[in-house]
């Protein structure tokens, strides 16, 4: 069971792989390059771009005024998110460090670049901003979440999970009460190890 769960974790490494080939013929078809975060267009799409931005005037026309009455109940939920977002770098700067677990770096979860397309207009780009924040940090808390998971109680359900993080399927098998404590030792031991994109060894830093 386990060399079937690692071949599966294997192919689909090997198809995000093949993703990002893919994004970099993406990257040609919309004529743009990545220099660290900054996206930079050629002057011809740049061009193109601007020739389709809708103003704000008529893109305020052209919004059902039920969705402008909800904007705000939309952008009053950033405080919770931002306490959460607090909450979240405290509890790694603590708990991780005190377990050995390498933190989650928070900058490749937040990824914030739609602000860029000059086909939005100012309206469009706040809005895109709040949501890759949104998102991003929903992602960055389920990766913390996750790891603190594996580290105390990696077993799996007897239901089906919904949406279950990638950790999970590596977990201890539902009712197997004879591999649990090998297999907590061995999962702790691989999450202290790790050294991937993304994660920072907890005994390198101070």
């Amino acid at each position: 069971m386990v060399t079937d769960i690692n071949e599966l974790l294997a192919e689909i490494r090997r198809l995000q792989g093949e993703m990002e080939t893919r994004w970099d013929a993406l990257r040609a078809e919309f004529q743009y390059t990545l220099e660290g975060r900054k996206v930079r267009f050629a002057a011809e799409a740049r061009r193109l771009h601007r020739r389709y931005r809708v103003g704000m005037l008529r893109y305020l026309g052209d919004t059902p005024p039920l969705h402008i009455a909800t904007a705000p109940l939309i952008y009053a939920m950033f405080v919770p998110l931002a306490l959460l977002d607090v909450a979240l770098i405290i509890y790694q700067q603590v708990c991780f460090r005190a377990y050995g677990v390498p933190r989650v770096a928070r900058r490749d979860y937040l990824v914030i670049d739609r602000h860029q397309l000059s086909y939005l207009n100012g309206i469009e780009k706040a809005n895109c901003m709040y949501c890759s924040y949104a998102n991003g940090l929903m992602s960055f808390a389920q990766e913390v979440v996750a790891r603190t998971e594996q580290f105390w109680c990696p077993i799996k359900h007897a239901r089906r999970v919904q949406g279950a993080h990638d950790r999970y399927y590596k977990f201890a098998e539902y009712g197997d009460c004879e591999a649990y404590q090998d297999q907590l030792v061995k999962l702790r031991e691989e999450l202290r190890n790790e050294t991937g994109p993304g994660e920072r060894p907890a005994a390198s830093e101070g």
